[in-house]
């Protein structure tokens, strides 16, 4: 496995902070202002992606209203597919605009296509990686035609069983990706975090050689922060600029404030893990005057034999270390010692 990938200058990998990725999706409810007031939350937030989804209803289903094509349940009730995807998907003429923002702005952009027409116009945009959506792991054809772009890919593996998962990255790397990351998923809307089995992304790297990370449904930050101390090199959130905006999917996404401590917070985890380290830090180095050592704790004239009661072990920590005073006891004075004296084996007469 590589160290890490870069998508635009951008290393990503265990060893680099953690890359944030901030999923527009359809919460431009369309309207191209709001999707470039998403960019540009998300860059003053930290995020280093923004990522969009590209299809149309027409490329995504068909319009037909027959039970198989109708939902039932959850955020989407009553719709049918066609419709959904008619009010969700991001107008292909919004790309080029969306992508020259991004320019402006100094934030990363890229997308999830859906089907090889999408790749074609992600192309003709010079799109610097790819996005393989949970729902899309099992279309091979379109991980291949991905993978021949040569592009660095994140793939998302919700819904998916080790098989599919396996087959996908087989796919992506037999086709000429070099450059990949697999993103563990719950495909729920929200997703629970108690289902989430965040040890599945370290057990991902290790089982298929890929760097890992964490594509992230549920309503906090908790589990995100929680992933990088697993091993996520990369996290995905879902951002809106309000939550009860009515969009398709801006009910379980991140609001602006939401996404600056995700960036933070993750950064900070990802610090806080460090290295195997059993010496002391520099935090620690003023504070040794805190721990216990051995004190003359009585004015002692030489020859004087050191006992329970005037040695002892105190703070502060510049005497000897607590686990040579019963070897100290029963020993003589070198010298005179002042009460306060922090005892040192100089002032152990030696026995002759």
């Amino acid at each position: 496995m590589k160290p890490y990938i870069t998508i635009d200058g951008r290393k990503i990998g265990p060893n680099h902070p953690p890359y944030i990725i901030a999923e527009l999706s359809a919460n431009h409810n369309g309207d191209i202002n709001r999707a470039f007031q998403i960019m540009e939350e998300a860059k003053k937030a930290g995020a280093d992606a923004i990522k969009l989804q590209t299809y149309t209803h027409e490329t995504i289903t068909i319009d037909c209203d027959s039970e198989e094509f109708q939902i039932h349940g959850g955020l989407w009730d009553g719709q049918t597919l066609y419709d959904l995807y008619k009010r969700a998907h991001m107008p292909w003429e919004w790309h080029e605009p969306l992508f020259e923002k991004a320019r402006e702005l100094g934030i990363t952009i890229f997308s999830s296509p859906f089907d090889f027409s999408a790749v074609e116009l992600l192309e003709r945009l010079d799109t610097p990686a790819y996005k393989i959506a949970s729902f899309e792991v099992i279309d091979l054809p379109l991980i291949k035609r991905v993978a021949q772009t040569g592009k660095p890919m994140i793939i998302s593996t919700g819904m998916a069983n080790e098989e599919e998962i396996a087959e996908a990255i087989k796919t992506a790397k037999d086709n000429g990706c070099q450059e990949l990351v697999v993103l563990h998923c719950v495909s729920g809307y929200p997703a629970p975090a108690e289902q989430y089995n965040l040890r599945t992304i370290a057990d991902i790297a290790e089982r298929f050689d890929v760097l890992s990370g964490l594509s992230d449904h549920t309503i906090d930050n908790a589990t995100a922060v929680a992933s990088v101390a697993l091993g996520a090199c990369l996290v995905e959130k879902h951002v809106t600029i309000d939550r009860n905006g009515g969009g398709a999917d801006d009910s379980f996404s991140l609001e602006p404030p939401e996404l600056k401590a995700l960036c933070q917070d993750t950064r900070i985890a990802w610090q806080a893990l460090g290295n195997v380290n059993y010496e002391r830090t520099e935090a620690e180095k003023g504070n040794v005057k805190f721990r216990r050592s051995l004190y003359v704790v009585k004015d002692m004239a030489q020859g004087e034999i050191f006992s329970v009661e005037n040695v002892r072990s105190i703070r502060p920590g510049f005497g000897l270390h607590p686990k040579y005073y019963t070897e100290v006891i029963g020993k003589k004075a070198a010298k005179a010692i002042t009460k306060g004296t922090a005892l040192s084996f100089e002032l152990l007469k030696a026995e002759v």
